[in-house]
């Protein structure tokens, strides 16, 4: 059939037939969506499916997605506009906002002109070259609580949100309601199994020790370095559940970082002094090294957070770092971020070690060939940097050494760009 003829037939038919032929075909797509979403169990990729498929549905230029987080706070996770997909988390506030609103009361709202709506905040279009004309926002329920809420925005044509697009993004609401929380269940399941399988290393090793400490004819020097051994592997379980529920903590959201004012030489100071006994120990030489050697170097962030980041690479320096070695902590004022490189005179990385330094509980042998630490380190290093808008990265050459990096975003720069150095080290 040609196109005019196509165009002569549907001229006869009724706007009722049109809008029921529209509607099935929606549902239809939304069916198809719903497969896709359920198959999905990488949550950013979800949340990228999701504002996709709202925007779509709804014949809009945008759309985006805020969930709360479990300390009781909205925040904005992702987002789609000609531009592109976002996977940023920023808070969004629940009194003064549209979005807060419609978690608050749990009912969907249309706003035909966001210039009149009180409620409405410019603060993200003035960031970007978007600019939002009209919404509609819906609430996303999940036992009995609403736990986010999922807009779309801009609809094409300058054309008025309809009642089908107001019952198109409720069923996709919930739909995505229970990808994301089969995406939560996997994430967490699947960290918790390996948590499970690395605490099975220790406790067999406190059990084994345990068991030759009470036979009788052990002598007692012996008994005193199994005793040690307990306490090693005690202190190392330790450790380890401390940091899978800092990860935990970290991976879901739970933990929220501090947008404060952190002078970042002061930091480093600190972070040096608190590791200069154990290099002294092994007579290596830390130096820091500001570039330039007077520059304010002043980020937002969370000041402890931060220096655990410092402490951990310092800490691995020293960890892996030849007897009478150096370590440089240095600063460097970029353009639109600063530079922090901990570079080190060890062993080196192998190529196969670079490609997983920063997997959860993966751990590199030190200059005897042992494993030790927990292999989480690495991990909630980098959640934290990512959280703070920053990148991280590590370049290595065998017998050389190893330069472990990082970047944060000056004031007023927007996150993720802090970009990562060129020619490292």
């Amino acid at each position: 059939m040609s196109q005019s003829t196509w165009s002569d037939e549907s001229a006869g038919v009724s706007d009722t037939e049109r809008r029921y032929w529209h509607m099935l075909s929606r549902y239809e797509r939304l069916l198809e969506i719903s497969r896709n979403l359920n198959s999905t169990v990488v949550l950013d990729d979800l949340l990228g499916k999701i504002v996709l498929a709202a925007a779509h549905l709804t014949d809009t230029e945008a759309a985006s997605i805020m969930l709360m987080s479990r300390d009781g706070t909205l925040r904005f996770e992702a987002a789609v506009d000609p531009a592109g997909i976002s996977l940023d988390s920023i808070e969004v506030p629940l009194e003064g906002s549209i979005a807060g609103w419609v978690v608050q009361n749990g009912e969907p709202l249309v706003i035909e002109d966001v210039r009149n709506e009180p409620r409405w905040s410019s603060n993200v279009d003035d960031t970007t070259s978007f600019q939002t004309r009209n919404l509609l926002a819906v609430p996303m329920h999940s036992r009995d609580k609403v736990f986010g809420c999922l807009e779309a925005l801009n609809k094409l044509n300058d054309a008025d949100f309809t009642e089908d697009d107001v019952d198109t993004l409720n069923t996709l609401a919930a739909q995505a309601t229970v990808a994301i929380e089969n995406a939560r269940l996997f994430e967490q399941s699947d960290l918790i199994a390996e948590m499970v399988h690395e605490l099975r290393t220790p406790l067999a090793a406190i059990k084994a020790t345990t068991y030759l400490i009470l036979r009788p004819e052990l002598k007692e020097e012996k008994r005193v370095e199994l005793v040690d051994t307990v306490r090693n592997e005690t202190d190392r379980l330790t450790r380890m559940t401390t940091e899978f529920l800092d990860l935990a903590r970290l991976e879901s959201g739970r933990t929220r970082l501090a947008e404060k004012p952190v002078d970042l030489p002061h930091l480093l100071r600190e972070a040096l002094e608190t590791i200069r006994t154990q290099a002294n120990e092994r007579q290596i030489d830390l130096e820091l090294v500001l570039m330039p050697e007077d520059a304010v170097m002043l980020v937002m962030g969370d000041n402890e957070k931060l220096k655990q980041v410092t402490l951990n690479l310092l800490t691995n320096a020293v960890k892996y770092n030849r007897e009478g070695g150096q370590i440089w902590l240095r600063a460097r004022l970029e353009p639109d971020h600063i530079l922090i490189q901990v570079e080190d005179t060890g062993v080196g990385i192998s190529t196969e070690n670079l490609e997983h330094m920063f997997e959860k509980f993966y751990r590199v042998a030190d200059s005897e060939g042992y494993t030790s630490g927990t292999g989480l380190g690495l991990a909630i290093t980098k959640r934290i940097i990512e959280g703070h808008g920053g990148e991280i990265g590590v370049d290595s050459k065998i017998g050389e050494g190893t330069t472990f990096w990082f970047t944060l975003p000056l004031p007023g720069i927007e996150e993720g760009d802090g970009k990562p150095p060129t020619g490292q080290p």
